[in-house]
């Protein structure tokens, strides 16, 4: 097991590598972002999975959405992200509900973190109105053409947020990925019980020009 894990026992040592496996976190959306969200943190060490996603698998998901092949087309998401993501990790529970958010909060999981990768605000609203009733940290993440946004939510609300039922435009693969992993690595910092800068917005986006550019802003509690 250590074998596996030895780059990052390297980094912070056995017994925060030993504690991860105790962690749990859902992650809400299967698709870009839940996808490299998976493949980023399901090998990780992290004990328990819960993935949530009521959508099936369709050829121009493939593209973004790195955990799926053209053999996936028509699964649940959920599903055949659990299948890629077991051959990818050792000894980690993998758990799937094809349903969507409200739904899944009803069974009352308890888990120690929620990571938003789903792609509407409403949901996000409804995310952060449980997590703040069940007192549960969430990492909030979007991506849309060139730019992404990711925040650590604890005090702050999502209501500040202008919130409607908003279809996001194009997206291009990288920005998923790139998103993704800040999100997750906010993710991982936490639950090793490292510092995490929380209720701040990080704004990323490639400006006309290609310069990569980055804004923070503090969140109102």
């Amino acid at each position: 097991m250590n074998d596996f894990y030895h780059r990052q026992i390297e980094l912070w040592g056995e017994k925060i590598q030993h504690n991860l496996k105790n962690k749990k976190v859902a992650i809400i959306g299967c698709g870009g972002l839940g996808c490299s969200l998976g493949l980023t943190l399901g090998s990780s060490g992290i004990g328990e999975f819960h993935l949530v996603d009521f959508d099936k698998v369709e050829i121009h998901n493939i593209h973004r959405q790195l955990g799926f092949s053209k053999d996936d087309v028509g699964k649940y998401k959920c599903k055949a992200l659990k299948k890629t993501l077991e051959k990818r990790s050792i000894d980690i529970t993998f758990n799937t509900y094809a349903s969507d958010f409200e739904e899944f909060s009803k069974k009352d999981i308890k888990v120690d973190l929620i990571l938003d990768a789903t792609d509407n605000l409403p949901t996000r609203q409804a995310i952060d109105k449980y997590a703040k009733k069940t007192n549960t940290p969430w990492i909030y993440a979007s991506v849309e053409e060139f730019n992404g946004q990711v925040c650590f939510f604890e005090k702050s609300s999502f209501s500040t947020f202008n919130i409607q039922n908003k279809q996001p435009k194009g997206i291009t693969p990288p920005i998923v990925s790139f998103i993704a992993s800040l999100q997750a690595n906010f993710a991982l910092r936490y639950l090793a019980n490292l510092t995490v800068k929380k209720d701040t917005l990080y704004y990323l986006f490639i400006n006309d020009e290609g310069e990569f550019i980055t804004q923070k802003f503090k969140m109102p509690s």
